[in-house]
Parts: structure tokens; C-alpha cells; sequence
């Protein structure tokens, strides 16, 4: 359902607008769809890190896991990950709304995303950028951490299962999950730790491609 809803977000208008070569937005429907974007993908940096922990439990304490993940558990994650996503969609979204806009009005994305506008905007934006660093730490360097250390315990404690079928079952549920992460943070770290950048807006578009589309 959320990678359906982060396609949603994005890829329809810009079909829309190639059928009907009519590339306009309004305001406030770029200020919607950032903050809606930016709400599904904040998600989607929670619940993989979830599912890592899922996965460090399921592998690697197979016997208590029902009791470390039950539905309670599993639902106070969900609730968290909704929280924590919303709160930095909104703080993004309301920080932009400040900034002044007076020409060029062209963005350089087929959908409307922080670095473009900040290029856009006449007035400052050093608010802005560091409230999408103070971000970038919490929503992609923490997890990466977790998530890494999760697999190193995984990683230690596969070769261990005695079954040749229980470990081909860990390596391929994991190898998914990775591959995963592994597009996701690495086209968001492309996009938006290289602000300032005029010249790589056309890439962005092409890494654009893969985190809205490919990756869900």
C-alpha cells in the first residue's frame, strides 16, 4: 500500500502532463505533493528499518520472536514510523512554504522535490537545507547504522542454522530486503546530499526514476 502510494504521488501527473503537453503545476499542488512524497518516503526509511529488526529477531532469536514481535509491538512500530514521517513531511513543507518564489518558475523534476525549488527560490534558504541535513541524519544515517549492525548479527548467526533450506530461506527473505535498501538510500543520498548543484538537475531526474518507481 505505501509503495502504491508513493507511485500515486508522483507518477500520474507527470503522465498526465506528457499526454496533455501541458507541464504547469500550481502552488499549492506542488507544496501537496511535496509533502506527500516526502510523508510516504519518510515511511518507507522507518519500516525498512523495521523489517531489519524483524529479520535480526526471526534469524537470530527464533524462539522468543513471537513474543519480541507480536501485533502490539508490531503496531507501536507502525505508529511510530507514521509519527516520525509525518512530523518531517510537515517541518519540510511549512519551512518551504516561507520562502519567496519570484522567478524563474520552471522546475527542473517531473515532480516537485526540495532541492529543485530551493534553486527556485529568491530568498534564503540555509533554514531550509539544514533542516534537511538535521533530517537526512535521523531518517538515513541512524537507520543505515541499525540496519547494518542488524545484518552483521545476521550475517553471524545463518551459518549456524543447521538445515541447507533454513539458510537458502534467511539469505533470500534478507537478499530482498537489502536490495531494497540498497536503492532506496542510495538514490537518496544522490538527491539530496549534493545541494546546490544546478548542472546534476537532469540526473536527478533519471535517480528520480528509480526512487519513485523501480524501488516500489
Amino acid at each position: 500500500v505505501l509503495d502504491v502510494g508513493c507511485i500515486t504521488v508522483t507518477v500520474p501527473a507527470m503522465l498526465g502532463r506528457l499526454l496533455s503537453h501541458k507541464s504547469t503545476i500550481s502552488y499549492d499542488a506542488c507544496l501537496s505533493q511535496l509533502f506527500f512524497f516526502h510523508l510516504l518516503a519518510g515511511m518507507d526509511c522507518f519500516l525498512l528499518t523495521a523489517m531489519a529488526y524483524d529479520r535480526l529477531l526471526a534469524i537470530c532469536q527464533p524462539l522468543t520472536y513471537s513474543t519480541r514481535m507480536s501485533q502490539t509491538v508490531q503496531r507501536m512500530l507502525v505508529a511510530a514510523s507514521w509519527a516520525c514521517a509525518f512530523t518531517n513531511a510537515l517541518t519540510h513543507t511549512v519551512a518551504m512554504s516561507t520562502l519567496n518564489f519570484c522567478g524563474p518558475n520552471e522546475v527542473n523534476h517531473f515532480y516537485c522535490d526540495l532541492p529543485q525549488l530551493f534553486q527556485l527560490s529568491c530568498s534564503s534558504t540555509q533554514l531550509n537545507e539544514l533542516l534537511l541535513f538535521v533530517a537526512a541524519a535521523f531518517m538515513a544515517v541512524a537507520p543505515l547504522v541499525f540496519i547494518s549492525v542488524s545484518y552483521a548479527h545476521v550475517v553471524a548467526a545463518v551459518p549456524q542454522i543447521r538445515s541447507a533450506e533454513g539458510r537458502k530461506k534467511a539469505f533470500s527473505t534478507c537478499g530482498s530486503h537489502l536490495t531494497v535498501v540498497g536503492i532506496f538510500y542510495g538514490t537518496g543520498v544522490f538527491s539530496y546530499m549534493r545541494l546546490g548543484s544546478a548542472e546534476s538537475s537532469d540526473k536527478d531526474k533519471g535517480v528520480g526514476v528509480f526512487m519513485t518507481v523501480i524501488n516500489p
